[in-house]
C-alpha cells in the first residue's frame, strides 16, 4: 500500500515521504500470532492531519516508550472496514465508518489502517468520506470540551477562540444549537466566517480589548499562551476554562481549569453523524488533497483555513 511517514523528528514536515509499506495483514487480525484483539482494517477513503501531530511525542514511540519509525501520521479516517479481529464488535465487513486512530499506532495517512473497532462509528451514507474525516476529530474535540469538559448548558456564555478556525467553528456551532450566547474570537478577516457559524459576536483580537466582553461562563481556548491566561481572569465564579492548547499559568479564581485531549467515542461521533445529517453541524474543510500531493500540501506556506482533508482513495 502506500502510505505517508516519518522517520526524523527534527526535520518535521519536510521528513514527510510517501512511500509503499506492506498492507495490513488480514489473516493476524483473523486471530493468527500477533492478533490484537478488537481491531479493524480500515480501507481509508479520507484521513484528516492535524497541524502539530509531529510534535506529539506519541508520532515517535509507541505506549512504551520504544522507537516506531518510520512512522504513519495521521488519526482521523473514514473509510469501509475490510477485515476484523476477534472482539471487533458492533462493526461488519463492508461497513462505511469514521472516527480515530490510536495516537500510539501508525496513522491514516495511508491506503489501509489498523484500528480499534472501539474508536470507530458507522457512517451514514448520505455523508461522504471527506466530511467525516473532517469532522472525526474537530466535532468530538469541540463535543467534549464543551459539554463533557465545560458542562455547557442552555443560557450560559461561552467564548470560543479561533472561531473560524477548524475545531472553533465546530465549538460555535454546537455551543450554538444547545441555546447558549456565543462570542467568538480570532482576526478581523475571520469576523463573517465567525459569525456564519453561528457566533452571535466577534471580538477582533488583533484591534479590539478582549476584557470587554465582560464575565464569561466557559472559554474554549485553542490558542493558550497570553490568550488563555487573559481568558482565565474573565470565567466567572463557577465557570471553566477548557483548553486543548495545554495548561495556562493563569487560574479562574473561583473556577475551574480543563486541559485535555480528545478521545474517541462512538456514541458522540453518531450524534455529530446525526447534525451532520440534519443540517445542524456543517464541516469546515478548508483544502482537499490527494494522497499523492499530501506530502507538498502540508509543506506549503499557503494558509488554508479550516480543515485540510487527504482523498486517499475515490
Amino acid at each position: 500500500m502506500k502510505a505517508i511517514v516519518v522517520s526524523d523528528r527534527a526535520a518535521g514536515r519536510a521528513g514527510m515521504r510517501l512511500v509503499d509499506r506492506p498492507d495490513p495483514d488480514a489473516e493476524r487480525l483473523a486471530g493468527l500470532e500477533g492478533a490484537n484483539y478488537g481491531d479493524v482494517v480500515v480501507e481509508v477513503r479520507a484521513s484528516g492531519f492535524t497541524g502539530n501531530e509531529l510534535e506529539w511525542p506519541s508520532t515517535w514511540v509507541d505506549r512504551l516508550g520504544r522507537d516506531r519509525t518510520p512512522s504513519v501520521p495521521g488519526h482521523e479516517v473514514a473509510g469501509v472496514v475490510t477485515s476484523l479481529s476477534y472482539g471487533a464488535a458492533g462493526l461488519s465487513v463492508g461497513q462505511r465508518v469514521f472516527g480515530l486512530t490510536d495516537w500510539t499506532r501508525d496513522g491514516t495517512l495511508a491506503e489501509y489502517v489498523v484500528v480499534e473497532a472501539r474508536n470507530l462509528a458507522p457512517l451514514p451514507g448520505d455523508i461522504d468520506f471527506v466530511t467525516a474525516a473532517g469532522v472525526a476529530m474537530t466535532g468530538l474535540t469541540a463535543w467534549q470540551g464543551l459539554f463533557e469538559h465545560g458542562r455547557l448548558t442552555a443560557g450560559q456564555s461561552v467564548l470560543v477562540h479561533g472561531a473560524a478556525g477548524a475545531v472553533g467553528s465546530m465549538a460555535v456551532q454546537l455551543a450554538r444549537e444547545c441555546g447558549a450566547h456565543v462570542i467568538g474570537t480570532g482576526r478581523a478577516a475571520h469576523r463573517q466566517e465567525a459569525i456564519d457559524f453561528g457566533a452571535h459576536e466577534f471580538v477582533d483580537l488583533g484591534n479590539e480589548a478582549l476584557e470587554d466582553v465582560g464575565e464569561i461562563d466557559l472559554v474554549f481556548d485553542v490558542f493558550g499562551g497570553e490568550i488563555g491566561d487573559r481568558s482565565a481572569r474573565m470565567v466567572r465564579s463557577g465557570g471553566t476554562l477548557v483548553s486543548i492548547a495545554g495548561s495556562p499559568q493563569a487560574r479562574p479564581t473561583d473556577g475551574r481549569t480543563v486541559d485535555f485531549v480528545v478521545v474517541s467515542e462512538r456514541a458522540q461521533l453518531n450524534e455529530i453523524a446525526r447534525r451532520i445529517q440534519s443540517g445542524r453541524l456543517r464541516a469546515n474543510i478548508g483544502r482537499t488533497v490527494s494522497l499523492q500531493d499530501a506530502v507538498a500540501a502540508f509543506n506549503s506556506t499557503e494558509p488554508v483555513r479550516g480543515k485540510m482533508v487527504v482523498g486517499v482513495r475515490g
